[in-house]
């Protein structure tokens, strides 16, 4: 950890909607003129897509266990290294891994590449002279038996919707943006639940706040569910795991966030339609705070 050079690291697995904070930070750095060195988790795994997919076939021909949630398809040490040295210094090493067509134009011309969606970028430096550095992504406070991430983080943010929610918004989003169909991503979401227990859940007893999003509609059979919960058809529980370390002013989040309450000593719970807003009001005096700090 770092006053100087402070980490922020939003992480939650696939779907569980990590874009609404990683949007609502931005808005906080925006306002508060906020210079943050953006990682990606998805440039930390260690196969490209074409490389992954025959990795996983390997694992399969010798029934063993790969997905992006275990640490054999990741690179835990870089990442680890990457927040040390920025706690550090400031400074470390990032890459981009290509998601789309679009991306990989943009970065193409930028590094006078010519790469294709599903591989990395070279390794580059971050930029200079930023404020703090922002993770998003699977892995951002996770610990394994050879790496600790989570120790080098000065603020952690769960994204966890509730399980079932969690598997609707994945089954939804690879059926209609990746046209996998609902065998194949069934077949995905068991591969990866060990992994899923071993790696992904441990790092939200390790978070600052984790945001749950829990709908109030029927979600018990989630492979038949035809449409996912909107907001407004859920409630988002915000849990502080220390409320005085991070200077909760529980009045006043319940007086600015209408319909809240207080479930627990530090829980509250919000309308689902206002978790973008709660997100906001919670975080920015947080991150105001750790840049005063810097100047000390």
């Amino acid at each position: 950890m770092s006053k100087k050079h402070p980490i922020v690291a939003v992480t939650g697995s696939s779907g569980a909607g990590t874009t609404t904070v990683k949007r609502a930070f931005e808005h906080i750095f925006y306002r508060d003129g906020i210079s943050a060195a953006v990682i990606e988790g998805d440039s930390f795994h260690r196969f490209d897509r074409a490389e992954m997919k025959t990795e996983m076939a390997n694992a399969a021909a010798s029934h063993t266990n790969l997905s992006h949630f275990g640490p054999e398809a990741n690179r835990f040490d870089l990442l680890a290294k990457l927040f040390h040295d920025y706690g550090e210094t400031g400074n470390g090493q990032k890459r981009y891994y290509i998601h789309s067509d679009d991306e990989a134009v943009q970065l193409n011309a930028r590094l006078g590449t010519d790469l294709k969606p599903g591989q990395f970028t070279p390794w580059e430096g971050l930029p200079a002279n930023t404020d703090l550095l922002f993770y998003e992504g699977l892995h951002g406070l996770v610990v394994s038996e050879d790496d600790n991430v989570a120790q080098h983080v000065d603020l952690g943010v769960g994204v966890v919707p509730i399980v079932n929610l969690e598997w609707i918004q994945k089954i939804q989003r690879d059926n209609l943006e990746r046209g996998y169909s609902a065998e194949a991503i069934v077949d995905t979401i068991m591969r990866r639940m060990p992994d899923y227990i071993r790696h992904i859940t441990p790092q939200f007893s390790l978070t600052d706040i984790n945001f749950q999003r829990v709908p109030t509609v029927d979600t018990s059979n989630p492979f038949i569910a035809r449409d996912i919960p909107t907001p407004d058809e859920s409630f988002v529980i915000i849990r502080f795991k220390d409320p005085e370390k991070l200077q909760v002013d529980f009045p006043y989040l319940l007086a600015m966030i209408h319909d809240s309450f207080m479930s627990r000593r530090n829980s509250m719970v919000v309308p689902g339609g206002k978790m973008g807003f709660a997100m906001e009001v919670i975080l920015q005096p947080i991150i105001e705070r750790m840049m005063e700090a810097r100047k000390v």
